[in-house]
């Protein structure tokens, strides 16, 4: 192994800076001007560095001349980077991959023509923080509603002092340039228990688009001398505007495809009567903007904070049922009297509907689809399930690390 590591110095050794001798100082390697007046470039990390902190990036700067040609390349590929407008300073756009290897070659020109060629082979820290990025919401490739956010996720809370620098890495792109806001929600706060970071368009998404989202979590400094992993990246679709609104006293559904009303049904709400320990009547629907979360073809159904034997027990398995919350709300295929249908509120809590409006509903739909309920005494909560449409967007925005909206990019 000492053989071995003496092969790698040398070999590291080799791709000294050009054009003057070099020097390694204050973490850079220097290639010096010569008295022929040729300018001096410095790259940052230094030339055989094993331990370069991924979150300081590659930095390349000349003096007594400006920057030319600057290539930084990951296996093989090119890292992008800016330069500055007076061309004496380049540097890399994001992190750099923890334990990975870099190349670097930078050649700086004066205004007598002379030049200066600098290189620099390094390799980035490898310690990685026990915080990762656990999933993103949608799926790859997934077709999603107009009223779909962007969840990204993580294994355990996120240190507040890391927050910020999150939020910026991650880049957002749609087809329509789209106003909204990034917002941090706690493990209590999240639909499924993982603290995450989300993003909800100020209006919904224009329909018939494309969505990418890179998380560059990768060299990020999470705690103290420990990086982010890996980047991770989620493109998926936008499909056509679905939207449904459900009115509690006329006991009616009306389903819109892009604006135009394709279908009705007559719908039960909840019957209420049920106020438990924690002052929630739990047979209530829940009024207001609700997204469409999960479809299951056959749900078993119980009544929350009962047991078997309590008053109100049920033990049901119930076709067609389209999530719509967290509290055990779904748009389903009635089971009970259907004479409740377009008449009267008979359900738990539920919307139950004809069989197969039920199930047409079940296949038309998609996630993030917008149903608004109407009419009842009990409000959505923004924590309950996907029920964030229910924060005015300036109070979302607060929840932001760098508290400002954004604009997606364009995406090409």
């Amino acid at each position: 192994m000492r053989g071995k590591a003496m092969v790698l110095a040398l070999v590291l050794g080799l791709a000294t800076a050009c054009g003057g001798g070099s020097e390694t100082g204050g973490g850079g390697t220097t290639a010096k001007g010569g008295e022929d007046g040729s300018p001096k470039v410095m790259i940052t990390p230094a030339d055989g560095s094993g331990k370069a902190r991924p979150d300081q990036g590659v930095t390349v700067t000349a003096s007594g001349g400006t920057l030319g040609q600057v290539s930084v390349k990951l296996k093989g590929v090119e890292v992008p980077g800016t330069l500055s407008a007076d061309k004496t300073r380049w540097r890399s756009q994001w992190t750099l991959r923890p334990g990975a290897s870099y190349q670097v070659s930078a050649t700086a020109t004066s205004t007598k023509g002379k030049s200066t060629t600098a290189t620099s082979a390094f390799r980035a820290s490898r310690a990685t923080a026990a915080t990762r990025v656990n999933n993103v919401v949608p799926s790859e490739n997934e077709t999603v509603g107009t009223g779909m956010p962007v969840f990204v996720q993580f294994n355990k809370a996120v240190p507040e002092k890391a927050k910020a620098a999150i939020e910026r890495s991650i880049e957002i792109s749609s087809s329509t340039p789209t106003e909204g806001a990034w917002r941090w929600l706690s493990a209590g706060e999240s639909f499924n228990g993982l603290p995450s970071i989300v993003f909800r368009p100020k209006h919904p998404w224009k329909p018939r688009q494309r969505v990418s989202v890179t998380v560059h979590y990768a060299g990020l400094k999470i705690g103290d001398d420990v990086y982010g992993d890996r980047d991770v990246t989620r493109s998926f679709r936008i499909g056509d505007s679905h939207t449904v609104n459900i009115n509690s006293r006329t006991h009616r559904a009306v389903v819109k495809k892009n604006g135009r009303v394709i279908r009705t049904w007559g719908v039960s709400l909840g019957t209420g009567g049920d106020v438990q320990g924690d002052g929630v009547d739990h047979l209530l629907t829940t009024s207001g903007i609700h997204l469409t979360m999960d479809h299951v073809r056959l749900e078993r159904m119980r009544p929350p904070g009962k047991k078997k034997g309590d008053p109100g027990w049920y033990d049901e398995k119930v076709p067609w049922a389209t999530r719509i919350s967290n509290s055990g709300e779904y748009i389903h295929q009635n089971m009970d009297d259907p004479s409740c249908l377009g008449n009267r509120n008979c359900s738990h809590g539920c919307v139950r509907s004809p069989a197969n409006d039920a199930q047409w509903f079940f296949h038309w739909s998609y996630r993030g689809d917008l149903v608004t309920i109407t009419g009842t005494k009990r409000t959505l909560a923004w924590t309950n399930g996907w029920g964030l449409w229910q924060l005015p967007f300036n109070t979302w925005t607060k929840g932001s690390a760098l508290g400002n909206p954004i604009t997606t990019a364009t995406l090409r």
